[in-house]
């Protein structure tokens, strides 16, 4: 059973709400995207800049349009800041009661990624919404989330393999009988080896399925680390590094 983590307050989570600002859009189809944007601070004319999508676990799911900011968010922008590396960053959140994927019952991998999905095939055009109203560079769009979206990201992987510059999926597993549409694209996938949310068997049988299909793919395992892998993962600035240099 997925555990609710009740870890609420972040330090800096004013700061994040003021650099970030609160949006809806309606997708075509009709469903309400609520969801965080951090732009550049300075953009400057005719440049184009990366963009980010983030998303988050199980305990921030809701309507606040707030909670997803709690993990994560601040790390990324900040490594992005030290970096001298200016980027767009959207931070959708789940609906209460949902999940951003379906999961299968032993938490191990993604049970309907090759079936639509009336959360994420929204989710994939609002990115097609913001490359086409900011100056995003299309070569450089990154996907990544934590726990049960880090089990959206294997799965997002899968919808739009060709669009996505690089991902890296915290915690979470994919289905491993899509991987070949998707080796192409670099990924560095962590897993605390203590989980006991997420076994890390669901990263290892993905990295084993992208490497028998000819994929080349990047895996950190934390020895002694339980569910809370992201914390370390992205306060490293090595990885904040090699995300934004990875281009299509």
């Amino acid at each position: 059973m997925w555990r609710i983590w009740l870890v609420v307050l972040l330090t800096g989570c004013t700061g994040i709400r003021e650099e970030t600002d609160a949006h809806e859009w309606k997708s075509p189809g009709g469903t309400t995207v609520k969801y965080r944007l951090s732009k550049p601070k300075n953009p400057q004319p005719g440049k184009t800049y990366p963009l980010v999508l983030f998303l988050h676990g199980a305990a921030e799911r809701g309507s606040d349009n707030s909670a997803q900011l709690r993990h994560s968010v601040l790390p990324i922008l900040r490594g992005a800041e030290k970096l001298g590396q200016p980027c767009f960053l959207i931070a959708p959140q789940c609906p209460d009661d949902r999940f951003w994927s379906q999961i299968s019952p032993d938490f191990k991998s993604l049970a309907a990624a090759d079936e639509p999905n009336d959360l994420l095939d929204p989710i994939v055009a609002l990115v097609d919404h913001i490359m086409a109203t900011y100056p995003v560079d299309p070569a450089r769009f990154y996907v990544t989330g934590l726990s049960m979206g880090g089990f959206a990201t294997w799965d997002l992987l899968g919808r739009m393999p060709d669009k996505i510059a690089a991902a890296v999926p915290i915690c979470g597993g994919g289905d491993s009988s899509l991987a070949a549409r998707f080796k192409h694209v670099p990924i560095h996938a962590f897993h605390g080896e203590d989980d006991d949310e997420v076994p890390v068997a669901a990263t290892r049988e993905m990295i084993a399925a992208l490497e028998k299909a000819g994929g080349k793919p990047k895996m950190t395992i934390y020895p002694g680390v339980d569910h809370f892998s992201w914390e370390q993962t992205y306060d490293n600035p090595e990885l904040i590094r090699w995300i934004f240099a990875q281009r299509k």
